[in-house]
């Protein structure tokens, strides 16, 4: 049996917080779908495509462990779940505040699915306080995000910001 997990996002951008996650998570299913939440409602500073093709590139030294497949949805989560038949939905933990939201988020989720376990890591030490909403300020205030995010995405948020 093939243990799908999903770990779900706005990824805008994606940091190196969320692919430590990513990496610790494929150790745990056998399949792991990368959800690029479309919330338009969140104002993404980089548009879907650009969100989901950024996020290709953050998993690709990682699909060497497990099958790794990156998907836009929209809607509820617990829905994208039971489509994509994860069994397991991956959320990352920075502080006492993310564990408030998360912990009130999956006891409705519970409500929606009884079948769809949430399983939550942890982040390292060293990725505690990144944050996309905090990068994109430090990036459009002139900072340098090379610590948080790959060359890759520090690229395309610096052409964003105008600073390329």
């Amino acid at each position: 049996m093939t243990r799908i997990g999903l770990y779900p996002g706005t990824f805008d951008p994606i940091h190196n917080g969320h692919s430590d996650i990513i990496g610790r998570a494929v150790k745990l299913v056998d399949k792991l779908v990368l959800g690029v939440a479309i919330n338009a409602g969140k104002g993404p500073m980089f548009s879907l495509e650009e969100r989901v093709a950024m996020t290709e590139e953050a998993a690709q030294p990682l699909r060497n462990r497990a099958e790794i497949v990156v998907m836009p949805f929209e809607g509820l989560t617990m829905h994208f779940a039971r489509e994509v038949g994860a069994s397991v939905i991956v959320r990352g933990l920075r502080a006492v505040a993310d564990f408030e939201f998360e912990f009130q988020m999956t006891a409705m989720n519970q409500q929606l699915d009884r079948e769809i376990e949430t399983v939550f890591l942890m982040a390292d030490p060293r990725h505690q306080a990144i944050a996309s909403k905090l990068v994109k300020e430090i990036a459009e205030l002139g900072g340098d995000v090379s610590r948080f995010v790959s060359t890759h995405v520090r690229e395309q948020l610096m052409a964003k910001v105008g600073r390329g």
